[in-house]
């Protein structure tokens, strides 16, 4: 009765000790792989507008699904290989261990004065153009990395899961079954966005079904990650209260309808500034500042980031593991 619970608690617990190993087969490498080519073959046949770009989500999502179904039922014929297969698939979709492992040694550059090798550490986790950045705005996008693949890394992947689970188990479908589906679908929606949501004028129409789709599926978890925040910022002896008053007033600070949440909870618990000026590839977009009386950002404060987020991340397993048992689940 409680398999979906054990499920999250063992994925949580690989991704914690392995991270995210680099191989050819890795699902989400996979959904990567082919979002690539089905996108190339759907520009070569003209199909660049919306109508594309929703006909591609809606295969991909459909593909995963059928997918992930198969590997779940054919484990099903060896005993026990569905529930490894499952917390396998679970696992996949984690990236905390590999968010904070990417970061840290920009904190790191910093500290040493190395300011090259910092931006060249930034420039894997990040879409903006580092090479103009001074140390304080390395820092600053770190932390703001940081804070917004929280949700995307973890947060936003177990609330669909836990969702999925209770989904299932109101419609009568097998509720681990169903959350692990669900949580598939959640970071293929998060893969297609990474590709193809950016507003570059390859993507600015094909890409917006996703984008909007990944708007929807972060808007709850982003919102809840105030909190989680908060509570973190309380745990680790930073400022909760900062943290909970920022992230109200400055969440709507950000051109995305959702990363301005945890990163403005951020910007408060550290008591530092967060947006402001950005340079991507494409342009330099003016953004407000959050948390904008706070002191600059440095590397001290990427260590401090990466401290919140992993207690973040403990507290909302917590959680979800509360409501996973409450439900029998």
């Amino acid at each position: 009765m409680t398999e979906a619970l054990i499920i999250l608690v063992l994925a949580f617990a690989m991704d914690l000790l392995l991270g995210d190993p680099v191989y050819r087969l890795h699902p989400v490498r996979l959904m990567g792989a082919a979002v690539s080519r089905v996108e190339r073959l759907f520009f070569s046949q003209g199909l660049r507008g919306r109508g594309g770009g929703m006909i591609l989500t809606a295969a991909m999502l459909s593909g995963v699904s059928i997918l992930a179904a198969a590997g779940i039922f054919l484990a099903s014929m060896v005993p026990g290989l569905e529930f490894i297969f499952m917390v396998f698939l679970v696992y996949s979709c984690m990236g905390l261990k590999d968010l904070v492992g990417h970061t840290r040694p920009i904190a790191r550059a910093l500290e040493e004065g190395d300011l090259g090798r910092a931006r060249q550490k930034l420039q894997m986790i990040v879409g903006r153009d580092p090479s103009a950045l001074d140390s304080s705005g390395v820092a600053r996008a770190a932390v703001e990395s940081v804070a917004e693949n929280f949700v995307d890394g973890f947060l936003a992947l177990a609330f669909w899961f836990v969702a999925g689970c209770i989904l299932g188990q109101v419609l009568g479908v097998e509720p681990a079954f169903a959350g692990v589906l669900l949580a598939a679908n959640y970071r293929m929606v998060n893969t297609l966005d990474a590709m193809v949501g950016y507003r570059s004028s390859r993507y600015m129409q094909f890409g917006r079904f996703a984008a909007r789709l990944d708007d929807v599926l972060n808007h709850v978890p982003a919102r809840l990650s105030i909190l989680f925040i908060s509570l973190a910022a309380l745990a680790c002896g930073y400022d909760w209260k900062g943290s909970l008053g920022t992230g109200l007033r400055d969440r709507l600070k950000h051109a995305s309808p959702n990363a301005g949440h945890s990163e403005a909870a951020m910007a408060g618990a550290l008591n530092i500034r967060l947006g402001g000026p950005v340079q991507y590839a494409f342009a330099l977009v003016e953004k407000p500042w959050m948390g904008e009386k706070g002191q600059d950002a440095a590397w001290e404060h990427i260590q401090a980031a990466l401290k919140v987020i992993q207690a973040a991340a403990w507290i909302s397993l917590a959680l979800a593991v509360a409501v996973l048992a409450a439900g029998g689940l």
